[in-house]
């Protein structure tokens, strides 16, 4: 990869699916260490159902030199993200943010939240919601720091483990500023993401 600086966030497509299941596999896979066997492989299992399924309404990617290296998948519900209607979020939902760790620290994850909240706010939303775990602490704080909030109504049990809930007022978003001087370029936003 060259040091182009230049990130392209653009819907992926189709074809895209498995450069996406990759760049996705390749970032939570230091996880695998962390939760035993069985666990780590309904987890990878879940990335590709999510990945190769029907119910994101977007896939997000982040490119740099027209290779993937970042995705994030938006969904319109708790119903759609997990098959949970009984969480009762019907606003977006951020799920499998993922990043290459070759490309890590260069905003790529704020990158792609931003566009995900953009399109949330395109909807007509006043929130974005995701859920994520202890393990992922470094994630946690990014999304503190970019403002999302604890929403314990949301919390999820996962066999032992708590999925905390959290959720942005998209109304008080703001991209921090040393972000906005990267070089970024946005596809332009045709319909419903493929």
């Amino acid at each position: 990869m060259s040091n182009s600086k230049e990130i392209l966030i653009r819907n992926a497509a189709d074809s895209d699916r498995d450069a996406v299941a990759a760049v996705l596999l390749e970032a939570y896979g230091q996880y695998a260490a962390e939760l035993p066997e069985p666990f780590w492989a309904e987890y990878r299992r879940s990335i590709l159902d999510s990945v190769h399924g029907t119910a994101p309404y977007a896939r997000i990617v982040a490119e740099i030199d027209n290779r993937i290296v970042g995705s994030v998948l938006l969904f319109l519900s708790s119903e759609e993200a997990y098959g949970r209607p009984e969480l009762g979020i019907h606003s977006p939902i951020i799920r499998l943010l993922g990043v290459s760790p070759s490309v890590r620290g260069r905003g790529i994850a704020v990158l792609l939240i931003r566009e995900a909240a953009r399109r949330a706010i395109a909807l007509g939303a006043a929130t974005l919601n995701l859920h994520t775990s202890d393990m992922m602490a470094s994630a946690i704080k990014l999304y503190e720091r970019l403002g999302f909030k604890r929403a314990y109504e949301t919390d999820i049990m996962n066999g032992n483990t708590l999925v905390k809930g959290y959720c942005l007022d998209l109304g008080a978003f703001a991209v921090p500023h040393a972000l906005q001087t990267l070089s970024i370029r946005f596809k332009p936003l045709d319909e419903k993401a493929p």
